[in-house]
């Protein structure tokens, strides 16, 4: 269980004893007792059990919280994906202590300790949904694809969101193919509203009709509104991307720009991440601008 604090140890106290009240008073309800208790810095861990067999384990940890966004500022948030294979990469994003939204590609062979840890760390936990492309250039083992049925569709959101169980929001992989399918777009939708994310449409083709199918499906949405970070990986290059992303937020009042673990792009994040505030700009998290 992850808690959201703003690293006041007060507070993570106060937090830590209403949540072990609460499970106190079911455990007694079912006839449990307290086995072994653990509080730490950031951690606490509790478990119960009924006679000598240990039942339950649940540890506490807490998270960053990004700091409340000022509404007379304008928001920018930053989406890095494709996340899952490079462990490195991680946790050079992890060295950056800002509101960032990680979106983690499923069943590649970090992937889940990736989204545990960003988790962890107090980042925003995304799910990278394979989408095919128009070109179907290196596409997943598994993708969504159009002319799936309803049933395919949740099996395979299912099997993805396991891979990625504390994901709160899912943007496309690719899927220019995919996005653009209104048959496709229209199955999915319902399947997000019913895990309860949101979606972000990444815009890998002017012709998506994700963004539309989820506000219909009551899906928390919104769209990456502002040029991609890294088309080219270039350090200077992306700096001018980022700039242009932090004016998109000023003009629009809200920007999603979207980015990937490359080193250019965390170069050119290490210097820009610390302006964006003194620039009159508000980092959040990706669900803080679907609606």
């Amino acid at each position: 269980m992850t808690l959201f604090s703003d690293g006041n140890a007060t507070e993570r106290k106060s937090l830590t004893a209403n949540v072990f009240a609460s499970l106190g008073a079911v455990a007694e309800r079912h006839s449990l007792e307290t086995a072994e208790r653990n509080d730490q810095g950031t951690s606490s861990l509790i478990s119960y059990r009924a006679g000598s067999r240990t039942t339950h384990a649940i540890e506490i940890r807490f998270a960053r919280q990004a700091a409340a966004a000022q509404k007379e500022l304008p928001r920018l948030a930053i989406i890095l994906d494709d996340l899952g294979s490079d462990r490195a990469a991680a946790e050079s994003i992890f060295a950056m202590p800002y509101p960032l939204t990680i979106s983690v590609l499923p069943n590649h062979e970090h992937s889940q300790e990736i989204a545990e840890e960003a988790l962890r760390r107090g980042y925003q936990v995304m799910l990278h949904l394979p989408m095919q492309s128009l070109a179907n250039e290196a596409p997943e083992k598994e993708e969504l694809r159009p002319g799936m049925t309803a049933e395919q569709v949740q099996a395979l959101l299912d099997e993805m969101t396991d891979s990625i169980p504390n994901a709160v929001g899912v943007n496309n992989h690719q899927g220019s193919e995919a996005t653009s399918d209104p048959a496709l777009m229209h199955e999915l939708m319902p399947a997000l509203r019913e895990k309860n994310l949101f979606y972000i449409d990444s815009r890998t083709t002017a012709a998506t009709v994700a963004f539309d199918a989820a506000k219909q499906a009551g899906v928390p949405t919104a769209f990456r509104n502002v040029p991609f970070l890294d088309d080219v990986q270039d350090t200077a290059a992306i700096r001018s991307q980022l700039q242009l992303a932090l004016r998109g937020a000023k003009e629009k009042k809200a920007a999603i720009a979207i980015g990937h673990p490359h080193p250019a792009t965390l170069a050119a994040l290490r210097e820009f991440l610390p302006t964006v505030r003194r620039d009159g700009v508000q980092l959040v998290f990706a669900s803080d601008l679907a609606r």
